[in-house]
C-alpha cells in the first residue's frame, strides 16, 4: 500500500475515534441508549440507512450484477412497497406507546414470555448478521491491505466496540452518517473510474453487459433452486425488509431516538431515497466490471470471463476490490478501503449498540431487576461492560462464517430463519384479535425449527427461507391459537391508533 492510503485510512480510523470520545462526556443511561430522543430526521434518516445497508450489500451488489444478473435490482421494487407500512404501521405504534424497545409492545399485547421469546430471536439474528457482514468486508480489506483476515477482522471489530462504548447511540449515528457519505461518494468515484478504463462510452458497456445473455432483468420463473429469481427477490427481499426496518431493534431503536414521530417518519423515507442512490450505483459498477474484465480476463484470472466465473463464481466477489488494487491512485485506494472499513463498522457498531440495549431491557431490567446499579454513572459502565462482552462475542464468529458460503447467502442464511418469524410475530399481535399467548409462542418455536433444519438439508436459493420462515408462523400462530378462547385486547393496531394520538 502507498503511504498517502495509509494515512487515509489511519485519518478516518481516528476520526472515528475521535467522535465517540466526544460523546461520550457525561453520559447518562437515557443518553447511551436512545440520545435522549433528541436526534433529527437526517441523523435517523442516515443512520438507519448505513446501518442495515451493511457490508454484506457494499460487496454482493457489484458480484452479483457482475457474476449473475441485475435481478437483485427488483430489491428497490420491495423497498418501496415496504416504507409505507414501516411509517404508517409501526412507527406510529412505538412512538405512541413510549416503548423503550420494540418487544416492550408484544408484553403489553401477549406476556412477557412472548417478549423474550421476540428479542431472543432478535438476539440471535444479529449476532448472526454481525459476523456476516464484518466477514464479507474484511475478506476484500484484507487482499486489498495483503493482511491476514483474522487481523483485519480483530482491528476494525475494536475500533467499532472502542468508540461505541465511548459515546454510545449518539456516537453511533454521527459516526453512520459520516460513514453513509464515505460509502456514497466511493461508490460514485469506483464507477466513473471502471468507465474511463473501458475507454466505452455506457451505450457499449450496456450492449457488451447484455449481448448474449437473457434474463438479466427479469426471470419470473417459479423455482426454489433459480439464484436471484424474480419471485425470490420481490417477496423474498420485501419480507427481509419490513422485518429489519420495521421490527428489529437496529432501525427501532433510531425511531426512538428521533425528537418526534414525524421526525421518524422522514427519517424512513429518507432511507429509502438513499437506497434509490446507493443500490443502482452499486449494480452499475458491477455491469461496468463486466464489460472491463470481458475486455481484460487475465487481470482476474485465465481464459475469458466467462469461463473464469464458471470455474470459481466467489471470483465475483473479488472483482471490485481486483481493479482498485491495480488501476486507483494513491489516495483513492485508500478511500476505497475506507468505504469498506465504514461498511464494516456501522453493521458492527449498531448491531452490538442494539444487542446490548436488548439484554438490557427486555432481561435484565424486566426479569432480573434487582441486577440494575442504583446508581447511573454504574449502570452506564455495567452497560458498556455488556456492550464489550457482545462485540467479542460477535468479532470471534466473524472469524469462522467463511465456510458457510458466499457472501449473499451468508448473510441470508443467518437471519432467515429469525428474521421471518420474528416478523410474523408482530403482525400477529397488529391485525389478528384472535392469536393468544400460547399460539404465538408455539408458532415462533416451529417456525423457527424448522426453516433453520430446511436451511441446512434443501439447496434451494437463500432468499426463499424468509417467505417460509414467515409463511410457518403466521399460520402456525394462527392455528395454534384457535382451541384457546379469544380475548380483547387494547393493543392491536386500530385501538392503539384510535385511542393513542401522535405525542408531541
Amino acid at each position: 500500500m502507498h503511504p498517502l492510503d495509509i494515512a487515509v485510512i489511519v485519518g478516518y480510523l481516528l476520526l472515528i475515534l475521535s467522535m465517540g470520545a466526544f460523546f461520550g462526556q457525561h453520559q447518562s443511561r437515557r443518553e447511551f441508549l436512545v440520545a435522549s430522543g433528541s436526534m433529527g430526521w437526517l441523523a435517523v434518516g442516515l443512520s438507519v440507512m448505513a446501518t442495515l445497508f451493511s457490508s454484506n450489500s457494499f460487496v454482493f451488489y457489484p458480484a452479483a450484477a457482475l457474476g449473475d444478473s441485475l435481478r437483485i435490482g427488483l430489491s428497490l421494487v420491495a423497498f418501496v412497497l415496504m416504507t409505507p407500512i414501516v411509517v404508517y404501521v409501526f412507527i406510529p405504534v412505538y412512538s405512541r406507546l413510549q416503548v423503550e424497545t420494540a418487544y416492550e409492545y408484544l408484553e403489553r399485547r401477549f406476556h412477557v414470555s412472548i417478549r423474550s421469546l421476540a428479542a431472543s430471536l432478535f438476539v440471535l439474528l444479529r449476532i448472526g448478521w454481525m459476523a456476516s457482514a464484518t466477514y464479507s468486508a474484511s475478506v476484500v480489506a484484507a487482499h486489498m491491505m495483503d493482511l491476514p483476515l483474522n487481523t483485519v477482522i480483530i482491528c476494525v471489530g475494536a475500533v467499532s466496540i472502542g468508540y461505541t462504548m465511548m459515546g454510545g447511540l449518539r456516537a453511533v449515528m454521527w459516526t453512520d452518517v459520516i460513514q453513509f457519505f464515505v460509502f456514497a461518494s466511493t461508490i460514485l468515484i469506483v464507477l466513473a473510474l471502471v468507465l474511463l478504463r473501458t475507454h466505452s462510452g455506457l451505450g457499449d458497456v450496456l450492449t457488451r453487459y447484455f449481448e448474449g445473455r437473457d434474463h438479466l432483468v427479469v426471470d419470473f420463473e417459479l423455482s426454489l433452486t433459480r439464484s436471484y429469481g424474480s419471485w425470490a427477490i420481490l417477496f423474498g427481499v420485501f419480507l427481509e425488509a419490513l422485518s429489519a426496518f420495521g421490527v428489529d431493534q437496529v432501525a427501532v431503536q433510531r425511531y426512538l431516538s428521533a425528537k418526534s414521530e414525524r421526525t421518524s417518519q422522514i427519517g424512513a423515507l429518507l432511507n429509502l431515497l438513499g437506497m434509490w442512490i446507493v443500490v443502482p450505483g452499486l449494480l452499475m459498477i458491477g455491469v461496468a466490471l463486466y464489460s472491463y474484465f470481458t475486455l481484460n480476463p487475465g487481470e482476474l484470472g485465465m481464459g475469458s470471463l466467462a469461463e473464469i466465473l464458471a470455474n470459481d463464481p466467489k471470483i465475483a466477489d473479488q472483482a471490485m476490490p481486483q481493479f482498485v488494487r491495480l488501476h486507483f491512485p494513491p489516495g483513492l485506494a485508500g478511500l476505497f478501503l475506507a468505504a469498506l472499513l465504514a461498511a464494516i463498522m456501522s453493521s458492527i457498531d449498531s448491531g452490538i449498540h442494539s444487542v446490548t440495549t436488548v439484554l438490557v431491557v427486555d432481561f435484565r431490567d424486566r426479569l432480573l431487576p434487582w441486577m440494575r446499579p442504583q446508581q447511573d454513572h454504574r449502570e452506564v459502565w455495567s452497560i458498556r461492560l455488556l456492550l464489550l462482552s457482545i462485540g467479542i462475542l460477535s468479532i470471534t464468529l466473524a472469524c469462522f462464517v467463511g465456510p458457510l458460503g458466499n457472501v449473499f447467502d451468508i448473510g441470508k442464511k443467518l437471519t432467515a430463519a429469525f428474521g421471518g418469524p420474528l416478523l410474523a410475530i408482530f403482525l400477529l399481535a397488529l391485525f389478528v384479535p384472535r392469536a393468544n399467548t400460547a399460539g404465538v409462542f408455539l408458532s415462533g418455536c416451529l417456525a423457527t425449527s424448522i426453516t433453520l433444519s430446511l436451511m441446512y438439508t434443501q439447496i434451494w436459493f437463500s432468499v426463499w427461507y424468509w417467505p417460509i420462515g414467515f409463511c410457518l408462523a403466521m399460520v402456525l400462530g394462527y392455528t395454534c391459537s384457535l382451541p384457546w378462547p379469544a380475548r380483547a385486547t387494547e393493543f392491536t393496531f386500530f385501538r392503539i391508533m384510535s385511542r393513542n394520538r401522535e405525542l408531541p
